[in-house]
């Protein structure tokens, strides 16, 4: 039996460290200098002047795309000066921008810029720069920056280009009514948990409807079906969420949604950190471990905890490592809401053995090799190999058998499989942490496996599969290697 341990708040992972802070300035209404009168600077002018700044241009000789551009402007007046820019001219400026041509022309800017305290661009010249421009994707009020530092320009406006394919022009309208409406929510006298179902309405009739003009029959719309859900607001809920083997690409988008409107995620140690990111930031993880082989929290713990977050009006997040409903104790928490009659529901999730083998690109249920798949469980609540497996039927040679949570038990399965008739070359492999980046692989017979397993010694979650529909990954590594040695030989 492994050791107990009581719940505890998980740390919050650190910031990966940030090339640049993305920020976006209110300029509307602001004063905005802009230097040299050439293409980047009349890009610069117009991308401010669609913020609402009052723009003053200091250019000699500012070219025809820029006076132009002064002509018609996008949103805030833009100022033309016929005169090459002076340290009094950045007074009450809230941002700067230089067009400079030398290298002595950008340090003086950037240098008369920071003594009065502005912020400032010297555009193409990095190295006199407070910030930097990305690409946008402009869906106003909704806007997205991108930022490679610099490093690869192209790079971003690739993703910008995926990113107008993806999001809709319709979003900018209901993003500017959701900007008209705010106030309205607020003076609803609808309390927290239905101001944030209100904005989950909202976002779902959004995202669906994105080219629906906004009207203010949906307002109403969405706060009566809001306030028709009555007291179930303010009462918890709990959510059973699949996490996956590993890759947090393989989340579901109702998984997504779970975790991004959770108050507390109570997480099981075999859930991968990079899952987190998708949570909510504001809400509380909590660790309820359970491990087989290491300290782990009691069941009736867990099942108390959730109860207690839901009863105090928490929307709980019971987020486990692959599928709840395989071998993951969703019986048990399940019937534990049912008895105090709190809400719940499951999202299911990708288990280990579907995420190893879409990995190794092995079918469990070749029809040439196998006429039933069957999942078991490598030890009891004890701890040990459960004492009523079917033994015959997991030496069924048309069966592919995956064996969950086998780390301490696979020996002595191979050997009582094998003694109950499984053929001792029947294929084998062992895969540790699914999906994730440092996943391992380990093939081989079911008589040699468990050896090989503990001389790997492969942490973390581990699922053993078995059966001859593992032949064809076998052969296809068996043809990888002839292939390296024949381009090795003529090589």
């Amino acid at each position: 039996m492994s050791a107990p341990r009581s719940p505890s708040e998980a740390k919050p992972p650190r910031m990966e460290a940030l090339a640049r802070l993305p920020l976006f300035f209110a300029l509307e209404g602001k004063r905005a200098l802009v230097t040299g009168g050439g293409t980047g600077a009349a890009w610069k002018a117009e991308l401010l002047s669609a913020t609402g700044a009052a723009v003053d241009v200091y250019a000699e000789q500012p070219s025809e795309e820029m006076l132009a551009l002064a002509a018609e402007p996008p949103k805030g007046e833009i100022a033309i000066h016929l005169r090459a820019w002076q340290p009094e001219d950045f007074k009450d400026a809230a941002i700067a921008i230089g067009g400079c041509e030398t290298e002595e022309e950008a340090a003086r800017f950037a240098a008369t810029a920071r003594a009065a305290h502005v912020p400032v661009n010297v555009i193409d010249k990095p190295a006199f720069c407070d910030f930097a421009f990305g690409a946008i994707v402009n869906r106003s009020p909704l806007v997205i920056g991108i930022s490679t530092d610099g490093a690869a320009p192209v790079f971003g406006q690739a993703i910008r280009a995926k990113l107008e394919a993806l999001i809709p022009f319709g979003f900018s309208r209901w993003a500017e009514a959701a900007r008209r409406w705010r106030k309205n929510v607020q003076s609803s006298g609808l309390s927290f948990s239905g101001r944030r179902r209100f904005w989950q309405v909202f976002t779902a009739h959004a995202v669906t409807h994105p080219n629906e003009e906004p009207a203010a029959g949906d307002f109403d719309k969405f706060l009566s079906e809001t306030r028709g859900e009555g007291e179930a607001l303010e009462q918890g809920s709990v959510t059973l969420v699949g996490a996956g083997p590993g890759d947090p690409e393989l989340l579901t988008l109702r998984a997504v949604r779970a975790l991004q409107s959770a108050d507390v995620i109570l997480i099981d140690d075999l859930v991968a950190p990079a899952i987190l990111d998708f949570a909510r930031r504001e809400a509380k993880k909590m660790l309820v471990g359970k491990t087989a082989s290491g300290p782990s929290c009691k069941q009736e713990e867990i099942n108390s905890l959730m109860i207690s977050l839901a009863r105090a009006g928490k929307r709980v997040v019971r987020l486990k490592g692959g599928d709840p409903m395989i071998f993951g104790r969703a019986g048990e928490e399940i019937a534990a809401c049912r008895a105090e009659g709190i809400p719940v529901e499951v999202v299911p999730g990708v288990t280990a053995a579907q995420g190893a083998a879409s990995r190794l690109a092995i079918s469990l249920t070749h029809r040439r090799a196998a006429r039933r798949l069957q999942y078991v469980t490598g030890h009891a609540e004890d701890g040990h190999l459960p004492a009523d497996f079917d033994w015959p039927s997991l030496a069924d040679p048309t069966a592919t058998t995956v064996v969950y949570m086998p780390i301490r038990t696979i020996a002595e399965f191979a050997q009582k499989a094998i003694e109950h008739g499984l053929d001792p070359t029947t294929p084998a492999i062992a895969v540790a942490r699914a999906t994730r980046p440092d996943e391992a692989v380990i093939e081989a017979s079911i008589a040699d496996l468990p050896a090989r397993i503990a001389a790997a010694s492969p942490g973390g979650p581990l699922v053993v599969m078995i059966g001859r529909a593992l032949d064809e990954y076998r052969a296809a590594r068996a043809d990888v290697s002839k292939s390296l040695r024949k381009s090795k030989s003529t090589g």
